[in-house]
């Protein structure tokens, strides 16, 4: 994986994938926020997959996808709603990274 770190709070990331979670859970990360639609691309893990070996690792994880720039007004007010609850730092991840920014950005103040 392919971390960029925005600030204390918050970073984005390429695909995740379960086998990554404990590693991330190592490094500190205590919540994940998948930007990422389920079947977007074949062979990509389902967010259910993910959200369960998070869960066992003790993260919050929320879906939040996102099928193209920019995120909706609905998701940057769940993404804002789930922002206030979750634990930090957060992981945002899509297939890039870039959907996840857009989230954050679109909080940022």
């Amino acid at each position: 994986m392919n971390i960029n770190k925005i600030d204390d709070r918050f970073a984005t990331t390429g695909q995740v994938r379960p086998q990554d979670i404990e590693e991330l859970a190592r490094e500190g990360y205590r919540s994940i926020v998948c930007a990422r639609p389920d079947d977007e691309e074949q062979g990509q893990p389902a967010f259910a997959e993910i959200a369960r070996e998070a869960e066992r690792h003790g993260m919050s994880i929320v879906h939040i996808p996102v099928s193209g720039p920019p995120p909706s007004p609905e998701q940057v007010a769940r993404f804002e709603k789930a922002m206030e609850t979750m634990e930090g730092p957060v992981l945002g991840f899509c297939r890039g990274g870039s959907r996840a920014a857009a989230l954050y950005a679109a909080i940022a103040r």
